[in-house]
């Protein structure tokens, strides 16, 4: 096993769950009413529990083994159906024309971008949040820079997407409030 799989495998041992992400949890009144959705590096599953308590039918892809069965045993105690699969998404992307929703939360991989919007199906949205490097002081985000939305950059990597949500607040106004360290946008594909 390898040390990157060893360090998330260790990291949701005892993690708790979560909320899902804020951008898909305010703007779930766009989702569809039916049809299959991926949570892509779900990480505990927050997001997947999310989507199949809506009524779709739900992958969830993660890199660590320890993070799909826990989101499995969560998912059976809820009465949920969530198939969960360990899958570097990176080596195994989703597969054109496969999805109605995918959603992505505190993941970045630049290069994976081409693949997402491939794989939505014709109306398919894509619901993206992470993280920005312009953030406040004192904020629990990544460090490394290849992990952080430079202002604006998430827009870029979405264009060929039907912009319907975008919200980034960055370093304006009341740092106390909104929604900081983070950008997040829903994408309808044409």
């Amino acid at each position: 096993m390898s040390t990157r799989v060893d360090l998330w495998n260790s990291r949701y041992v005892d993690a708790e769950c979560g909320a899902a992400a804020w951008v898909l949890h305010e703007h779930a009144h766009l989702l569809p009413a039916k049809g299959d959705a991926l949570d892509l590096a779900c990480g505990l599953g927050a997001n997947a529990l999310r989507l199949a308590k809506h009524g779709l039918r739900v992958w969830a892809w993660d890199f660590s083994s320890v993070a799909i069965e826990r989101l499995g045993a969560e998912a059976g105690r809820r009465g949920l159906a969530v198939h969960g699969e360990v899958r570097d998404v990176v080596a195994a992307p989703p597969a054109p024309a496969s999805f109605d929703v995918i959603v992505v939360s505190h993941f970045l991989e630049r290069g994976l971008f081409p693949q997402l919007i491939d794989a939505l199906r014709p109306g398919g949205l894509l619901f993206y949040q992470t993280f920005t490097t312009e953030r406040p002081e004192g904020s629990s985000t990544p460090s490394n820079p290849a992990f952080l939305l430079k202002p604006g950059e998430l827009l870029e990597l979405c264009r060929p997407l039907r912009l319907l949500v975008y919200r980034e607040d960055s370093l304006f106004g009341d740092l106390r409030q909104g929604l900081r360290a983070v950008a997040a946008l829903v994408g309808a594909k044409a």
